[in-house]
């Protein structure tokens, strides 16, 4: 996982030195440190179909409220079948921060979803366009 983090930090600022005249790279790479967290499968998934439905559905509505605060920048689940569950980029001022933002989170609560939080470093105003 550190190798990944690794190889993505140090290839990421010669891809936008690649991309065309309007990316960050033209007005000088502007560092932002935000808060990358890996999603595993937790210890509790015993729920009946209904319950795990509910808490999916807490779980959805918590990402949505976090990112009309600002907080959650991206949020996404894996489709494969690995013990990696999906993803969340934070904009907070530090760790402690990130992690108690997490814990609003009901499948997080719920034993369903483990965390680990990495401090991560992009371009002020990258995006996915």
């Amino acid at each position: 996982m550190k190798k990944l983090l690794l190889i993505l930090l140090i290839s990421f600022p010669a891809y936008l030195m690649a991309q065309n005249a309007s990316t960050p790279m033209d007005k000088g790479f502007e560092p932002i440190q935000l808060y990358f967290v890996m999603l595993t499968e937790g210890p509790n998934r015993s729920q009946d179909s209904v319950t795990a439905m509910k808490i999916q559905e807490s779980h959805l509505a918590n990402i949505g409220k976090l990112y009309k605060e600002g907080k959650l920048l991206v949020a996404g689940p894996f489709l494969d079948e690995s013990k990696w569950k999906g993803i969340f980029i934070f904009k907070c001022k530090d760790a402690k921060e990130c992690e108690e933002l997490l814990k609003t989170d009901p499948a997080v609560s719920a034993g369903r979803l483990l965390y680990e939080i990495h401090p991560w470093m992009t371009a002020k105003n990258c995006t996915f366009k």
